[in-house]
C-alpha cells in the first residue's frame, strides 16, 4: 500500500508540473508526461500482458491499456496520463477497503494459538498445539490464549471471550468447569486437561469456517463473474465499430475524432465498480457480522438470509437455557429454607439432574452425618432419614402410594412433592430456564416481517407450549424425535414462498440432521455440539437467540448495499457510454464514470463494517 501511494504520488507531481508549467520544448513536456505514465501505469500494463499470456483478454487491464496507450498515439498525453493516474487511486481506495474488511476478519482470526504449555513429569514444555494429546494437561498463565479444549483441573480464573463470542463480560471459571480455547486467560493460572486434539478443537475449527467463508460465492457474486465475461468482449467489438464504422459512412468524419471517442468508449466500459464492489460488500457483511459473535460461512448464506420467511427453533439450549433450576418453592407449615434443605439432603447421594439442582438452590455445603438412611423408591422418588425425620420426596404417584393427603401443583416443569413424617410440607417446582433474550428475539424476527415463528422440541406437549406461549411462537411441535423434527421441517418447507427461505437453529447433536436440510442451519456455537456446528452455515458464538434476528439485519443491509451499487454502477455506465458514443463527454467523463463510480461503490460497500453490536 505505501509504495503504491507513493508511486502514485511521484506520478502526479510530474503530471502537475507537465500540466502547469509551460515548456518551450514539447518534447520535454511529453517526455515528464511519459515518465508519469511509465511510473504509475507500468503495473497494470504488466498485469495485462500476463494475463493475455494466460488466455484473460478481457479484463480492466487490459482496457485500460489499450485505452491510454491510444490516447498516446492520437497526441492526447495529459489525458492518457490522467486516466492511468485516477485508476491507481481507485485501486489505492479499494485496497484499503479490502484491507479494513479483512482486518475486521482478523479480529476472528486473532484467536489462533501459537503455543501450548504442556505439564510433562515436573516440568513444563512449550510445544506446537498441534502436538498436544487428548488427556494432556496443560498450564495457561494470565495474559495467554487457551490453545485447545479442556476441563479445568486446577485453579480458577476470569476469562475474556470477546474474541469467540463478541461479548466484553468476562466468564468465571474454577474446577471442573468446560473450557474453550481461543479464550484469554485474564487472572490466576489455570491447569487444564484437553479434551480434543487441536485440529477437532473450537478455535480450529472456526477458523476453518471463517478462511474458506469467501469461497462460497452467492448468486450476485455468480451474476457479476458471468457478466463481466460477455460485457468486455461486447463492448470492444462496439469500440472498434466506433472508430471505424463512422468514418466509412459518415461524410467529413475526423478519424482522430472518432478514435478518440472509441478510446473514452473503452475507458468507460470498465465494470469495475461492479467486480469490486459486490464482493467487497459481502465481504463487509461477513466481517460485520464476525464482530457481533455471528460466524456466516458463505456470502452465499448471507444472500439466503435476507431472504428468511420462515424461523423454526429447537427449544431445548437455543429458547432454553438447558439447564434445570429451581424455579419455585411452595411450603406447608415449614419454612421455605427448611423445606429445601430436607429434599436436597433426602437427594443428596444421587448424581441424577433432580438432585443437581437441589443442591445448586441449596448453595451450602451437606454435611452427610445428617443422613443416617436413604431409599429410592424407581418411579416414583427417594426416602430418607434427616436430622432424624422421615423425608419423602418424589412425584405425585407417591404421595399417593404412602397415602400422603397432598395438595395438586399445576405448575409446569418437574413437581417434587415432599412430606416430612408422614405430613405434606410442600412442592417444589424444577424447570427449563427462558433464555434472557428469547422473548425479544422472537419479538425482533416479528418486527422484522419474519412470517412464522415455530418450535419444536421432543419435549412435553405441556412443557413445549407453556414456553411458546411466554415466547408469543405463531406455532408448536412437542414430543418429536430427531426423525420427527426433519418430518415437520419438510411440511415447513414446502409452505414458503418460491424465493422464500427458512431457517432452524439449534444446539444439539440430534438437530444436525435439520440443520443440514432447512436453507439456513444456525448452530448455537457457545455450547453447541460439534456435529451442529459442522452441519450449520451460521454460528451464533453467544447463545444468544436474539443474535438470529441480528444477523437477518446484516443480510438485509449487505444486499441493500449490493444492489445500490449494482443499480448505480449499471446506470451511471450506460448514461456515459450512450454520451461519450455521441462525442457529448471527453475522456475526463470517462475517467468519471470508470474510478468515480468504482470509489463511490466501494465506500458504500465499507458501510458493512460499521455494524452495531
Amino acid at each position: 500500500m505505501k509504495k503504491r501511494l507513493l508511486q502514485v504520488i511521484i506520478a502526479f507531481l510530474l503530471f502537475l508540473i507537465a500540466l502547469s508549467v509551460p515548456f518551450s520544448n514539447e518534447w520535454v513536456e511529453n517526455g515528464i508526461y511519459l515518465v508519469s505514465y511509465i511510473i504509475v501505469g507500468m503495473p497494470i500494463v504488466y498485469k495485462a500482458i500476463r494475463n493475455i499470456l494466460k488466455g484473460e483478454v478481457f479484463d480492466e487491464n487490459f482496457l485500460m491499456t489499450i485505452a491510454t496507450i491510444g490516447a498516446f498515439i492520437i497526441g492526447e498525453f495529459a489525458e492518457a496520463v490522467a486516466v492511468m493516474l485516477f485508476y491507481q487511486v481507485g485501486e489505492l481506495f479499494q485496497s484499503y477497503a479490502v484491507d479494513k474488511s479483512r482486518k475486521s476478519i482478523a479480529s476472528v482470526m486473532d484467536i489462533r494459538p501459537d503455543f501450548a504449555n504442556v505439564k510433562r513429569g515436573e516440568q513444563l514444555e512449550k510445544v506446537d498445539p498441534n502436538e498436544v494429546k487428548i488427556g494432556e494437561v496443560i498450564v495457561v498463565k494470565p495474559g495467554e490464549k487457551i490453545p485447545l479444549d479442556g476441563i479445568v483441573v486446577e485453579g480458577k480464573s476470569m476469562l475474556d471471550t470477546s474474541a469467540l463470542t463478541g461479548e466484553s463480560v468476562p466468564k468465571s471459571v474454577k474446577k471442573d468447569d468446560e473450557i474453550l480455547s481461543g479464550c484469554i486467560n485474564q487472572e490466576g493460572v489455570i491447569h487444564i486437561r484437553v479434551t480434543k486434539e487441536f485440529g477437532e478443537s473450537t478455535v480450529s475449527k472456526i477458523l476453518d469456517l471463517v478462511e474458506n467463508a469467501s469461497s462460497r460465492k452467492s448468486k450476485s457474486e455468480n451474476f457479476i463473474t458471468k457478466f463481466a465475461k460477455y460485457y468486455t468482449p461486447i463492448v470492444v467489438i462496439i469500440a472498434i465499430l466506433l472508430a471505424i464504422v463512422p468514418i466509412m459512412i459518415l461524410p467529413n468524419a475526423n478519424f482522430t475524432d472518432w478514435v478518440y471517442r472509441a478510446l473514452s468508449f473503452l475507458v468507460v466500459s470498465c465494470p469495475c465498480a461492479l467486480v469490486i464492489s459486490i464482493p467487497l460488500g459481502f465481504f463487509g457483511g461477513i466481517g460485520g457480522a464476525s464482530k457481533c459473535g455471528i460466524l456466516v460461512k458463505g456470502s452465499n448464506y448471507l444472500e439466503a438470509l435476507a431472504q428468511t420467511e420462515i424461523v423454526v427453533l429447537d427449544k431445548t439450549g437455543t429458547l432454553t437455557e438447558g439447564v434445570f433450576e429451581v424455579q419455585k418453592i411452595e411450603s406447608v407449615d415449614i419454612l421455605k429454607e427448611e423445606l429445601l434443605k430436607l429434599a436436597t439432603y433426602a437427594e443428596s447421594f444421587s448424581n441424577h439432574p433432580i438432585s443437581l439442582s437441589l443442591k445448586r438452590a441449596y448453595q451450602k455445603e451437606i454435611d452427610n452425618h445428617l443422613v443416617t438412611e436413604t431409599k429410592e423408591i424407581s418411579g416414583y422418588g427417594v426416602e430418607a432419614i434427616v436430622e432424624n425425620k422421615q423425608v419423602l420426596v418424589g412425584n405425585d404417584k407417591l404421595m399417593k402410594q404412602c397415602h400422603i393427603d397432598y395438595q395438586e401443583c399445576q405448575e409446569v416443569g418437574t413437581i417434587l412433592y415432599v412430606a416430612i413424617d408422614q405430613k405434606f410440607a410442600g412442592t417444589i417446582v424444577i424447570a427449563d430456564k427462558i433464555k434472557q433474550d428469547a422473548k425479544k428475539a422472537i419479538q425482533d424476527l416479528k418486527k422484522n416481517h419474519i412470517q412464522k415463528t415455530v418450535m419444536l422440541t421432543g419435549d412435553k406437549k405441556v412443557v413445549a407450549e407453556a414456553v411458546a406461549k411466554e415466547l408469543e411462537m405463531d406455532e408448536v411441535y412437542a414430543e418429536l424425535l430427531p426423525d420427527g423434527k426433519v418430518k415437520k421441517v419438510e411440511e415447513l418447507l414446502k409452505s414458503k414462498t418460491n424465493n422464500g427461505k427458512l431457517l432452524f437453529a439449534g444446539d444439539g447433536i440430534n438437530d444436525a440432521p435439520v440443520l443440514a436440510l432447512s436453507d439456513i442451519g444456525v448452530a448455537m456455537g457457545g455450547v453447541g455440539s460439534d456435529a451442529a456446528i459442522e452441519a450449520a452455515d451460521i454460528v451464533i458464538m453467544t447463545d444468544e437467540p436474539s443474535k438470529i434476528c441480528k444477523a437477518i439485519e446484516i443480510a438485509k443491509k449487505t444486499m441493500r448495499i449490493v444492489k445500490e451499487n449494482i443499480y448505480f454502477a449499471i446506470i451511471v455506465k450506460i448514461l456515459v457510454l450512450i454520451l461519450t458514443a455521441l462525442g457529448i463527454v471527453s475522456m475526463w467523463w470517462a475517467v468519471f464514470a470508470d474510478v468515480g463510480v468504482s470509489v463511490i461503490a466501494i465506500l458504500n460497500a465499507l458501510r458493512m463494517l460499521n455494524v452495531k453490536k
